[in-house]
């Protein structure tokens, strides 16, 4: 008798990790707790000493965040999941949990400006260096992978120039470093880039992202092997409390059931928008991964499914005429969010990435005619037909 083939997908996002209680519902059950009852005492003492499954308090876990946490699991292929109030509580708890001082991290140097603080700032203070690299220049990894570090850490796709990083040529090199490799994977999101099966060790989200696609609370996913989930990152976090919300927990978990319908919508619409738009004259450069000029578009089509939910316009005549181009759009909102199911425009020089020196801004191809473009959910034609007038009131 042949082996039953794994559910798609779509239709692990809809049924895994559901626990219904009792009461059989259907929609998974929100529960509102801080505590849990006991039976009895001897309950009480094996629960805290382990010896029992069960839960204890809500910052250590909850049923309805249990449920959220198998999910993504699920998706993403991984043993396991620990959720985290935010993005940056993911990045900050996977970070912390096994550093100490006298450590190293080896970075990429396009990362997220919060990132880019708690690696610049926050762990020099305590005693770790750290090593910035261009992150899609494989001989720059090679060179500070020489020496041994304890985590490398890069985003699969970088905001907001989409730049990549070779994961398959980078995770060896920092095996032999003794590294962990902790991967960003939010632009690329897990429909269209599996990091560890790529041999990374975790993979973190902002599920404030794609993962709501609503814009309505803050949330964030460690992802990795059971004993890192269930080790360091579990620690820290029972001793740190950046818990996520029941509640949000809730919101994601029913996210997650039009994830795939939602992120392959969005994708569409980008990629549609990228060929229209490729060799505009009013731009610079149309940055899109699936673009056959876009600068590492062979590496894209080995690593990538998908191009993403992601566009990058640099407009000719710099931040006037970016911040023209925005104020005309009539769809696109103006905001910094990313992954929801309104499409959104983001102006990265003066508002996410603003406080980078203007030669770190160079060295990242950040200018200041750059606009970040989020595709949502609206009808693909209605997008391009706005960012085309938008264009042409640029004359």
């Amino acid at each position: 008798m042949s082996e039953k083939p794994r559910p798609h997908a779509r239709t692990r996002l809809v049924h895994a990790g559901t626990r219904r209680s009792g009461w059989g519902e259907m929609s998974e059950a929100l529960f509102l707790t801080q505590g849990f009852a006991y039976p009895d005492a001897e309950s009480a003492e094996r629960r805290f000493a382990g010896e029992e499954d069960g839960f204890i308090y809500a910052r250590f876990g909850n049923p309805t965040v249990t449920m959220f946490e198998e999910r993504m699991a699920a998706l993403e292929g991984a043993e396991d999941a620990f959720a985290t109030a935010s993005g940056m509580a993911a990045v900050q708890a996977a970070l912390m949990a096994e550093l100490a001082a006298g450590g190293r991290v080896v970075a990429a140097r396009a990362l997220f400006g919060s990132t880019r603080h708690i690696l610049g700032q926050i762990l020099p203070r305590y005693g770790v260096t750290v090593d910035l690299v261009d992150g899609a220049d494989t001989a720059a990894w090679e060179a500070a992978l020489s020496r041994p570090a304890d985590i490398v850490l890069f985003e699969s796709m970088a905001n907001p120039t989409l730049e990549l990083v070779d994961i398959d040529a980078v995770v060896p090199l920092a095996k032999a470093a003794g590294a962990r490799v902790i991967v960003d994977n939010v632009f690329a999101t897990p429909l269209h880039l599996r990091p560890l099966e790529h041999g990374a060790d975790l993979v973190i989200y902002s599920a404030t992202k794609h993962v709501d696609g609503h814009g309505r609370v803050l949330g964030g996913v460690i992802l990795g092997a059971r004993e890192l989930i269930r080790g360091p990152i579990e620690t820290w976090m029972r001793h740190t409390g950046a818990a996520i919300s029941p509640f949000n927990a809730w919101l994601l978990l029913k996210s997650l059931e039009s994830f795939v319908l939602r992120v392959e919508a969005a994708t569409a619409s980008a990629e549609a928008a990228a060929r229209r738009l490729s060799g505009h004259p009013a731009l610079l450069r149309c940055l899109y991964p699936t673009l056959p000029d876009f600068p590492q578009a062979g590496l894209a089509g080995r690593l990538l499914s998908g191009g993403g939910t992601m566009l990058t316009l640099d407009v000719k005549g710099g931040r006037e005429a970016a911040f023209r181009f925005l104020n005309s759009l009539e769809i696109f909102t103006i905001s910094n969010n990313l992954g929801d199911a309104k499409s959104i425009a983001t102006h990265p020089a003066s508002t996410t990435h603003r406080r980078l020196p203007p030669e770190e801004k160079d060295r990242l191809g950040i200018t200041e005619g750059m606009v970040r473009l989020s595709f949502g959910l609206e009808d693909a034609e209605d997008l391009i037909a706005d960012l085309e007038a938008g264009l042409a009131a640029l004359g």
